[in-house]
């Protein structure tokens, strides 16, 4: 294990039924470190962090504390404290009496025995704490007439006031408003630094872990995608989500031409990734990275088609042929017009494609002589389980030696190409209905992820805009659906 690793997570999950929440989770973390879980709704942060907290339980896997297996200790035995959205506050009680309130409940050792702290001792650790959140003055006030940004202290000074090893935070910041949310990063940066220890945040908002963390964890579905420092998640993401999930990204999907060198956009890029030639990637360009010149001079060239002002900047996008190219530039620059554009090597980023067809490996064929994904049975071409078969009246499928094959209940590896999906806006019009669960544009179409009720995923991508959480009816032509057999076919022979 590293050294000054305060908690760590060994292979953990936690699922609710059938689905799961988290899962295969491994992480540590350094003792004073401020890591923040990122993700959208639903990814698993929050069950993640109710985990280390002790209000969730791990289906599986460990949680050790300074090396000691904690997987099961309630929560009231780990030194960590919790701030939630919803701050709790006691409304009866003023702000002393909220930030004392955990003091006067602790007992503490004196030698052979516990004890209860004293009201001096329990009096200097609450105005330190209000002294740590700049609220010294506030001990006797309402709760009612404190801001929501004020409210939020509180609950953070309660919390630290128990001198916790670990503070976590659920979204802390959720309830506030736009400038009190960003007045509050930088305090709690501070409060950081003068606390000293470990802080592990919470939050699906992607400026406030750039601004707040050490290191950041990018969550989508129960898994990590990429741990890294706010600098290396933004500039080297592992893929198209994380690209995508931080900051403003432009992603297409490209080919290596040679070395250190990718086409897209219908042009031949220099770049700074070594890839085989002819590999098919997604290749990631920053907005800032863009440098627009005059119509005959760059790299390429394309029209400007939208502007919108964004107070130290203009937010463009350039129509290159089909692909649009989201850039930043101070000038302001017409639209209409066409110029040419320069992309250093330093600024295409590429990574290597995470999905270039659906495979599913638990796949079989019904005695329809369909094949059924996700409980759901599809039209298929059977013979191509038999080169040069057919099929006779009674369904079995009949080889080119005459041999006759039932292949019912064979179990099948069946893949689906990202363009041979049909999708329709009538969920019950598709041999197969799911929700849109992820959108990713790349240029000249959209990438969707739809999730069935099975919680089976279908990628494809289309041309037309859909929203995330939109029910959506899915179908496939049957030679569109390629197969292979597990196993042997003399298996299925009839004797």
């Amino acid at each position: 294990m590293e050294k000054n690793v305060i908690i760590e997570l060994k292979n953990v999950s936690k699922h609710f039924g059938q689905t799961y929440a988290v899962e295969d989770f491994n992480l540590y973390v350094k003792k004073g470190e401020f890591i923040t879980f990122l993700g959208p709704s639903g990814c698993g942060k929050t069950t993640t962090l109710r985990m280390i907290a002790g209000f969730e339980l791990p289906t599986g896997g460990e949680i050790l504390l300074n090396g000691k297996d904690i997987t099961d200790l309630p929560p009231y035995k780990r030194p960590v404290n919790t701030v939630f959205q919803k701050y709790a506050l006691f409304p009866h009680m003023d702000v002393y009496e909220n930030v004392a309130f955990g003091l006067k409940l602790k007992k503490v050792s004196d030698g052979a025995k516990m004890r209860k702290l004293t009201n001096a001792e329990i009096d200097k650790k609450v105005k330190n704490a209000l002294k740590i959140v700049d609220l010294e003055e506030y001990e006797n006030r309402d709760i009612s007439t404190l801001s929501g940004g004020q409210q939020q202290r509180i609950a953070i000074a309660r919390a630290i006031v128990n001198e916790p090893e670990i503070l976590l935070l659920d979204e802390p910041l959720g309830a506030l408003d736009l400038k009190m949310r960003k007045d509050m990063q930088l305090e709690l940066k501070e409060m950081h630094k003068k606390l000293g220890i470990t802080f592990i945040y919470v939050t699906h908002d992607q400026e406030e872990a750039l601004t707040l963390s050490d290191t950041v964890v990018v969550m989508k579905d129960g898994m990590i995608q990429q741990i890294g420092t706010p600098e290396d998640i933004y500039n080297e993401p592992n893929n198209a989500f994380v690209a995508n999930f931080i900051g403003e990204s432009n992603i297409y999907s490209a080919t290596m031409t040679g070395e250190k060198k990718v086409r897209f956009i219908n042009h031949v890029f220099d770049c700074v990734d070594e890839f085989p030639k002819n590999e098919k990637v997604d290749v990631v360009i920053r907005p800032e990275d863009v440098h627009i010149t005059g119509e005959d001079q760059g790299m390429a060239k394309g029209k400007i088609v939208s502007k919108i002002f964004k107070g130290i900047h203009y937010e463009y996008i350039m129509m290159v042929g089909r692909n649009e190219l989201v850039i930043v530039d101070t000038r302001n620059l017409e639209i209409d017009k066409t110029y040419g554009f320069d992309i250093e090597p330093d600024g295409i980023h590429i990574m290597k494609k995470e999905l270039t067809a659906n495979i599913y490996d638990d796949a079989y064929i019904d005695k329809n002589n369909r094949v059924v994904i996700s409980e759901s049975a599809f039209e298929c071409d059977i013979t191509s389980l038999v080169p040069g078969s057919t099929v006779d009246e009674e369904g079995y499928v009949v080889g080119p030696d005459g041999v006759r094959y039932d292949f019912t209940d064979a179990d099948v590896k069946a893949e689906i190409g990202l363009k041979d999906i049909d999708i329709l806006d009538d969920e019950q019009s598709g041999t197969v209905s799911g929700e849109i669960v992820s959108i990713i544009y790349k240029g000249d179409h959209y990438q969707l992820t739809i999730r069935t009720p099975q919680d089976e995923d279908f990628v494809l991508d289309t041309e037309y805009t859909y929203d995330e959480n939109d029910l959506v009816g899915l179908s496939v032509k049957s030679e569109k659906i390629k197969l292979k057999l597990k196993g042997e076919a003399k298996k299925y022979a009839k004797k």
